[in-house]
Order: structure tokens, then C-alpha cells, then sequence
């Protein structure tokens, strides 16, 4: 038997007698603030040879705790993990999403995770005040257009192409409600072929007249009345997506994308001929 070992078990052995310590079993569940320190002043309780195994004891259990015992070195490591630098002067993130560096401006490399929603500071939900999209469209653009760093290194080039081609087409899809639509059911794993043909024969019939109404329209005002007309079906199906996406209900959603996107087509129709 070790020293070492002799030394511990004549120390529980003296500290129990005492009552003196009571010792934890080890357990997944145990995280103390601190480490359990080696070094401690002596007590006028114990003898100095108690004294002196009790700190060899402490020392071993501290260490048998292993990674189960947190610590200041440990901690920082991981939130230095999760702090996002850029590529080129390593400056921490200041905001999410960091597509561009606030300290050398360099543009960073796209991130998927990151959702359209994001990268317009909005909640990921289809009813969205859209009046602000052109202001932070404008500002990422000011910080991402490929023009700017025409001068920087071809990997810059290669970033700046990529993200403002994303901003772009966040942008896009966001401000239209047809296109939210159909990237909110993207986001939730059920995308929807907008060009699936509807066998809703009474759909089909009304999409067929208003589209006669429009080729025999004499002038622009009953062209107007007609927009009108399809543009009230078309927030009509609209809000029955948003309260049907809500409520989770995914079939429904699909049933009110597919008939959006036939008014979409006919208002489409409608503005080429004003």
C-alpha cells in the first residue's frame, strides 16, 4: 500500500471519529463554483500531521473530480469558443448578425444558419412591418456591395459577391407575402411547389374570368377596379395562410400559397397592361 493511500485512509479515519468532515460521493450532478483549495491555514482542532494529510486528501479528491470541476480557465476557453472574430483583424462580433466587421469593415463569409429574418433584425413570423426593409436593405448594401472592396484581396471579393447577393435576396423575398410565404414553409421543413396545378374547379373557373376581364378591359380605370377586386382575394388568402401557419397547419398553408400565387398572376398580368 502507497504512502500516499496510508496517509488518506488514516485521515478519514481520525476526521470521522472527529465528525469533523463529512465527504460527498462524487456525482455527474456536482459542479462547485470554485476548486476546492490545496492550501489552507492550519486549525488549532487538528494535529499538524492531521492537518498535513487532510490537505494531501483535499488535493486528491479535487483532482479525482476531474472536468467535473469547473474552473476559471475552463470557462473562458468556452466562451472564447462562442465569440464569433472576424477573418481578417480577429475582432470579436459586436452584433449578430456579423456580416461585416466594425473594427477593419472587412466583409465576412456567409453564414447559412443565419435567416433572412435575421439579417433584417425581424421575428421569424409572416406578419412583418415591412415599411423598414428598404432602410436596412440600404444600409447593408453600404457595407457589403461588391464595389467597395474592388481594391481588397480576391477572398474579400468572393465574401462581399456572396452577401450582397443574399441581402438582395432577402430583401426580395421578405417584402413580397407570396415569397414569405413560401420561405416560412421553406424554414419549417415543408417547402411548397408553387407550381403544383390546383383541381379546385370553381378556382379555376373564377381565375379564367378575371383574366377574360382583363384582355377585354377598355382602359385603365376598369383595369384599376380589377386589381382591385384580386388584390382583396389576394389578402383574403393571405391572412388565411398567416392564421393557418399559426396554428401549424401545414396543409392549409400549402392550400393558401397555391391560390395566392394565382392572383399574384393575374395582378402581374394587370400591371403589364396599365
Amino acid at each position: 500500500m502507497s504512502s500516499n493511500r496510508k496517509l488518506l485512509i488514516s485521515a478519514l479515519r481520525s476526521l470521522n471519529r472527529r465528525n469533523s468532515l463529512s465527504i460527498p460521493p462524487p456525482s455527474l450532478e456536482f459542479q462547485p463554483k470554485t476548486q476546492i483549495p490545496c492550501d489552507f491555514p492550519d486549525s488549532s482542532s487538528h494535529s499538524s500531521e492531521e492537518t498535513r494529510v487532510s490537505r494531501a486528501f483535499h488535493c486528491v479528491y479535487d483532482r479525482s473530480l476531474g472536468s467535473r470541476t469547473s474552473s476559471r480557465g475552463f470557462c473562458s476557453e468556452s466562451t472564447e469558443r462562442s465569440v464569433e472574430r472576424c477573418w481578417n483583424c480577429s475582432a470579436a462580433a459586436e452584433s449578430t448578425p456579423f456580416l461585416s466587421c466594425g473594427a477593419c469593415r472587412s466583409v465576412q463569409s456567409v453564414d447559412r444558419s443565419v435567416d433572412y429574418f435575421q439579417i433584417f433584425g425581424l421575428e421569424k413570423t409572416y406578419d412583418i412591418q415591412t415599411e423598414n426593409l428598404e432602410s436596412k436593405y440600404k444600409d447593408w448594401q453600404k457595407k457589403l456591395h461588391p464595389d467597395l472592396v474592388h481594391s481588397k484581396s480576391e477572398k474579400e471579393k468572393a465574401y462581399a459577391a456572396e452577401q450582397s447577393a443574399r441581402v438582395i435576396d432577402a430583401y426580395r423575398t421578405l417584402r413580397k407575402p407570396l415569397l414569405r410565404a413560401m420561405y416560412l414553409m421553406q424554414l419549417e421543413g415543408e417547402p411548397v411547389d408553387e407550381e403544383q396545378t390546383v383541381s379546385d374547379p370553381e378556382l379555376l373557373a373564377e381565375i379564367m374570368e378575371v383574366r377574360e376581364a382583363v384582355e377585354e378591359a377598355y382602359d385603365s380605370q376598369a383595369l384599376k377596379q380589377i386589381q382591385m377586386q384580386v388584390q382583396r382575394k389576394l389578402e383574403n388568402w393571405s391572412n388565411s395562410f398567416g392564421t393557418a401557419l399559426k396554428k401549424r397547419e401545414f396543409e392549409s398553408a400549402a392550400t393558401s400559397i397555391q391560390r395566392m400565387t394565382y392572383y399574384e398572376r393575374v395582378l402581374e398580368e394587370i400591371v403589364k397592361k396599365l
